[in-house]
């Protein structure tokens, strides 16, 4: 299992952008986060046609499909659609990795059981600060 956003991990962060010009505010070779929405796909589409590193928030199936499709390098889900997508992502073989967003290491050993790739802590994810 992959833990991003950890105090005893010093994984480098996921970097949140909402715009093409954002991706120029991180730091090379970062990860980048995105949110799977329609005034979005720009900047998912330039991820995609410039081999960038990202990880794409989705909140249902359909959306983690078309996340694949879109060569994420991560799908970061909640909870409840954790083991779903896991599942897909195992049955299709998505390179992608699931990660399921925590607020608490209780909540490890849980996905683990799972069988969900990875969790990210809020922390694992730094909002840039170029206006959007």
């Amino acid at each position: 299992m992959i833990i991003f956003g950890h105090d005893y991990f010093k994984k480098p962060p996921f970097y949140d952008v909402k715009s093409i010009d954002a991706i120029l505010n991180t730091p090379s070779n970062s990860t980048l986060y995105i949110e799977f929405k329609p005034a979005l796909l720009d900047v998912i589409e330039h991820c995609q046609l410039n081999h960038l590193s990202f990880a794409l928030k989705v909140d249902n199936l359909k959306d983690a499909i078309f996340a694949h499709n879109f060569d994420a390098s991560y799908l970061i889900t909640n909870r409840i659609m954790a083991p779903t997508i896991q599942k897909a992502a195992d049955t299709y073989l998505f390179d992608a990795k699931v990660l399921c967003m925590i607020q608490d290491d209780e909540e490890i050993q849980e996905l683990a059981s799972l069988g969900v790739d990875g969790v990210i802590f809020s922390q694992g994810i730094v909002k840039t600060t170029t206006i959007e």
